[in-house]
């Protein structure tokens, strides 16, 4: 891997590939992608597409069959230890021990990564562990909360408690996978407001696995897997642009005079009123000036990243994947 291709680059990912034994086709197939410093990447795909598989490669959980990857600099294979001194996990199921206080959970964390010896109180801890986990707790909104056993916390509280966790090494890239499954809406924004200011703060690179769509449509570049390839890769915007049909809808008191008029137009139209209208490469302003019938409706159709995808994936694939690993 030449130094040219992986500077100012998180990760780098080329030609990976991943056969597990005895299966019929790869769960990676080839697959290549980088995600710059400080880059929010989303990594989307149905159960069985090779999320999973990819994500789990890339923290080091597991070997790869071929390809080369690059994380914060270092090679997954020769550099395993030091990549994830450089990463942050937060998984889908919770990893805590229920018997321990919140900030116990993060102090043990913490001398399990090497970032301080161990002494059996909070109190007994150096300074700057002390100021860095209730600057966290503060910034995370859990403060109070410390020196509380996380039996009695939340699903939520739970998820922040994991970011605290994942951040105190203060790592380079933070791994999110299906951070947010299991929590009520109003947890989930709580979560990702949270995320944000981590990101804004600590300059992390976040790199994020979802079924939430709409979690994905702030990303700065999403990639859509499905059966180990890569079947789309951009922004949000780009990949709404020239997968996602554009439209308006429009409506009339005298139907006959718009409908002549659009067909004069040669925009087209289907519908029998309201009329959805193909914007046919112009703008939405472009049409609906272009139109003299007096409108007593008119509605622009904002496509949504979940449209994109269930384009490119197809609303019944899920169901014909195979579920054992994702």
């Amino acid at each position: 891997m030449k130094k040219k291709s992986i500077k100012n680059k998180a990760i780098v990912v080329e030609k990976l590939f991943k056969k597990y034994h005895k299966a019929e086709k790869n769960a990676v197939d080839g697959i290549s992608f980088d995600v710059e410093e400080g880059e929010f990447f989303a990594l989307l795909g149905p159960n069985g597409a090779g999320k999973t598989t990819t994500i789990s490669i890339l923290t080091t959980i597991l070997s790869k069959t071929s390809g080369q990857i690059s994380i914060a600099g270092f090679d997954v294979d020769k550099g395993a230890s030091a990549v994830r001194q450089n990463i942050g996990i937060i998984f889908q199921n919770p990893s805590l021990d229920q018997n321990l206080t919140a900030e116990e959970n993060v102090r043990f964390h913490s001398i399990l990564y090497g970032l301080y010896s161990f002494a059996p109180s909070f109190g007994l801890m150096p300074k700057s562990y002390q100021q860095r986990v209730i600057e966290l707790a503060k910034l995370i909104g859990i403060e109070k909360d410390l020196h509380k056993q996380i039996k009695t916390f939340s699903g939520g509280m739970k998820r922040k408690l994991e970011i605290i966790r994942s951040i105190m090494h203060k790592p380079k890239i933070l791994f999110l996978d299906e951070p947010t499954s299991g929590l009520d809406p109003f947890s989930r924004k709580s979560l990702w407001e949270y995320l944000k200011e981590v990101r804004k703060n600590e300059k992390t690179t976040i790199f994020l696995t979802t079924h939430y769509l709409e979690e994905a449509e702030e990303a700065d570049r999403v990639c859509i897997i499905n059966q180990g390839k890569i079947v789309s890769l951009g922004t949000p915007a780009q990949i709404k642009r020239e997968l996602v049909q554009r439209f308006i809808t429009l409506d009339s008191d005298n139907r006959e005079k718009l409908k002549k008029e659009l067909t004069k137009l040669k925009l087209s139209y289907i519908g029998s009123g309201p009329y959805k209208v193909e914007l046919n490469g112009k703008s939405e302003q472009e049409v609906i000036k272009s139109i003299d019938t007096k409108l007593n409706f008119l509605d622009i159709h904002n496509p949504t990243l979940e449209e994109a995808y269930l384009e490119i994936i197809g609303q019944g694939e899920n169901g014909k994947e195979d579920n054992a690993r994702s």
